[in-house]
């Protein structure tokens, strides 16, 4: 059994931000160990993604503390602007803003599955080869930290499924730690091993299924929690075979 401890690489300590006189989130304290995803999840406007920039220090003026242990830390936001009338190939979009070497863009791109759209245009790709394309130049300089707002958007629910497996796949391979950003929470329940429920403060807090057992997390998402509470303790009660037998779990 391995008993080594966790390397702390994020640590927010009841941090809150107000903006034009609103208090945007009050009170959110966290923490990212590496090899690990913890997600944010939470309503519209629940905070989330300011929650992600207090921690990235994007937004300076707040109270509480943001400890970094860390600095290299890779980012995918939840909105990028890009002027999609310009010619912007793949391998020229990965070295836009920084520098990684040849070798480390190989890498990513065959990491996150787009190696072979290396020279395509960044117009001509579809959603989610979009999406993989960010991760990858977020990744490209091997990150111990990762931060994904939305890393799913404008993608089916196949695609949805893709890449939150690579995203688990990346927290393995690279054994950094991940901060994620998701309101799909029938998949976010099995693939993180932190959940923080946000809704201006941080609801409640815990394991997926600890969390998906909250009272306060059910009211705050209805009868979506409670599917989400049946499917969750359906995949974890027993596994499935190859062939398709449901093993029970002892």
């Amino acid at each position: 059994m391995n008993t080594k401890t966790k390397k702390i690489l994020l640590k927010v300590e009841n941090a809150s931000f107000s903006k034009n006189n609103k208090c945007l989130v009050k009170g959110v304290s966290l923490e990212v160990k590496e090899g690990e995803i913890v997600t944010l999840i939470g309503p519209n406007g629940s905070g989330k993604s300011t929650t992600a920039k207090i921690a990235l220090g994007i937004y300076k003026d707040i109270e509480g503390k943001v400890k970094r242990f860390t600095d290299k830390i890779g980012y995918v936001p939840q909105k990028i602007s890009i002027d999609w009338t310009l010619p912007i190939r793949v391998i020229d979009f990965m070295s836009l803003t920084e520098d990684p070497t040849d070798e480390q863009i190989n890498i990513a791109l065959i990491l996150t599955g787009v190696e072979h759209l290396r020279n395509k245009n960044l117009s001509d790709l579809s959603g989610g080869e979009f999406q993989r394309v960010l991760i990858a130049r977020a990744i490209a300089k091997q990150p111990n930290l990762l931060v994904l707002d939305e890393p799913v958007q404008g993608v089916d629910f196949k695609g949805e499924i893709a890449l939150y497996e690579l995203i688990k796949k990346i927290s393995e391979e690279l054994n950094c730690g991940i901060l994620l950003i998701s309101h799909d929470l029938h998949v976010v329940m099995s693939a993180t091993d932190f959940v923080v429920c946000l809704n201006g403060h941080v609801c409640c807090s815990g394991t997926p299924e600890a969390v998906s057992k909250n009272n306060e997390y059910q009211e705050l998402f209805g009868d979506r929690a409670s599917s989400i509470l049946s499917l969750y303790e359906h995949k974890h009660d027993h596994t499935h075979s190859q062939d398709g037998t449901i093993k029970r779990k002892e």
